[in-house]
């Protein structure tokens, strides 16, 4: 199995370190850092996350990250992280 990101995953992970960096640099990296192991251990434990029954017949999942989540999209080949976002965002 594979890990890809979409483009709209990987500027989500820019605008939550470019939003935590202003504040806390350290913050930032140890977040990044998190979100970026949780979506790298999905290719060992790929049904971690809660099903979003919502997205059938796709198999979309979420995992919780501390305070964030992790969107992802499963495959019989790849693992597809589709979106991140602070739990607490406003995302319409």
């Amino acid at each position: 199995m594979r890990l890809q990101w979409t483009s709209s995953a990987n500027r989500d992970l820019i605008r939550l370190y470019d939003f935590l960096n202003a504040v806390n640099f350290h913050a930032a990296a140890k977040v990044v850092q998190q979100l970026v192991m949780a979506a790298e251990r999905l290719l060992t434990h790929p049904q971690l996350g809660e099903r979003l029954t919502e997205f059938s017949p796709r198999h979309v999942r979420r995992l919780i990250i501390n305070d964030y989540e992790l969107r992802y999209e499963l495959t019989e080949t790849t693992i597809t992280v589709l979106r991140l976002w602070h739990c607490r965002e406003d995302r319409e």
